[in-house]
């Protein structure tokens, strides 16, 4: 609502695979240059599947965030950090959880989805039922109004919305609150004061829609209001309260479907990835041995490409010269399998070279990812201590 300010997270799972860069950090890369952008470890959520493995937990966050650094995250220009090191996470979740219905909580799509999945898990915990609301807090305490989701999220998205809505309706009726508001546009200046009521009216007599949009553009762009004006004006605006905790928006960014080695999505359990910084000669040796059309016994036997995992790769890998050839060439017999393969284990060493240049100086000296990590924390503990300064004020928590 009031910046541009992405949020994303990922569960430390050790180290990452190309699925991971195709789904996920190649966008986060783009993102960083685009936008203020947080990136955190999601250790708390971790544990609402993994609470019996924590042994696990700590190498597997300093493995994943050099990734995301060998990738290209840069720690200049995005905030990185872990959850578990801003405590006020859970101080926020504690305090939503107040006022969340349970009923909210079991329809979340991805509840009983998960426990079916995962049926060899005892899932019947609170943390398991809670974490979207854990996941909602760990948005609505930077303010951050983009979140870039799968389709698959796109309903714990919803979710945060409608908390946001029920939070800012139970605890934004400040004492004198319309009288605040109209100072408040007293402060725009006479010309976007008359603008801003002007559209205020044909939003709520009318529900104008793009009058909505336009107040708030109008609103966005002002320098000279303090948060909490700023705050008053965007509920006045909708005919609410003051809003303390604004709505995030689902950012459905583009992702490449990166296969595995058996045409199956790339994935730790299916056994068939390849890490983001694996050893060239293992690359090598994987992409090398991968399994092709099972039609094509012989090297004289034609075959037929979308039946092949590796063509698959050369979706991702190659462009429509490349393509067109090995259509040509693989259903006239006039290539063989390894010949098709090559194309693809250059693309890909060529793809992580960078990163395992990136990656060296981490991997040598640990520290300097503590480094950056504690900056990160840092950074984000201010902002979300901003927040928090606010939904205690609300929820009259702030003794003096």
């Amino acid at each position: 609502m009031f910046t541009d300010r992405v949020l994303s997270g990922m569960r430390p799972t050790g180290r990452l695979h190309l699925g991971h860069y195709h789904g996920v950090l190649k966008n986060w890369v783009e993102l960083q240059h685009q936008f203020e952008c947080l990136f955190f470890v999601a250790d708390w959520h971790a544990l609402t599947t993994h609470y019996d493995t924590p042994e696990i937990i700590e190498q597997n966050v300093w493995d994943m965030v050099i990734d995301w650094l060998a990738a290209g995250v840069d720690p200049a220009q995005a905030t990185l950090f872990i959850q578990s090191r801003v405590p006020v996470h859970a101080e926020l979740h504690v305090l939503l959880s107040m006022i969340t219905p349970l009923g909210w909580l079991e329809r979340v799509p991805s509840y009983k989805d998960q426990q079916e999945k995962l049926s060899e898990k005892d899932l019947s915990t609170y943390g398991f039922l809670g974490y979207p609301l854990l996941q909602s807090s760990d948005i609505l305490i930077y303010r951050a109004n983009r979140v870039p989701v799968g389709e698959d999220q796109a309903p714990h998205i919803e979710f945060t919305r409608e908390i946001t809505r029920r939070f800012n309706h139970i605890y934004g009726k400040e004492a004198g609150f319309k009288e605040k508001a109209e100072s408040a546009i007293k402060k725009l200046g006479s010309k976007k004061s008359r603008a801003y009521r002007e559209l205020r009216n044909r939003y709520q007599e009318q529900g104008d829609d793009g009058a909505l949009a336009a107040a708030k553009s109008l609103l966005d762009e002002q320098q000279n209001l303090s948060m909490g004006d700023r705050e008053r004006l965007f509920g006045y605006l909708e005919g609410g309260g003051k809003m303390i905790l604004s709505e995030p928006e689902a950012m459905f960014t583009h992702a490449a479907k990166m296969p595995g080695l058996d045409g199956q999505k790339m994935s730790k359990s299916y056994n068939n990835t390849i890490d983001l910084r694996e050893d060239p000669d293992s690359v090598t040796k994987k992409i090398r041995t991968m399994p092709t059309d099972p039609a094509r016994v012989r090297r004289s036997d034609p075959g037929d490409p979308t039946k092949c995992p590796v063509w698959q790769f050369h979706l991702v890998y190659s462009n429509d010269k490349m393509q067109d050839w090995v259509q040509q060439s693989c259903k006239s017999a006039g290539i063989g399998c390894l010949e098709c393969k090559q194309p693809i284990i250059e693309a890909v060493l060529a793809e992580q070279k960078p990163m395992h240049e990136r990656a060296r100086m981490y991997e040598e000296d640990p520290t300097l990812i503590r480094n950056i990590i504690a900056d990160g924390c840092e950074k984000a503990d201010k902002l979300a201590q901003e927040t928090m300064r606010d939904v205690r004020d609300a929820m009259g928590l702030n003794y003096s």
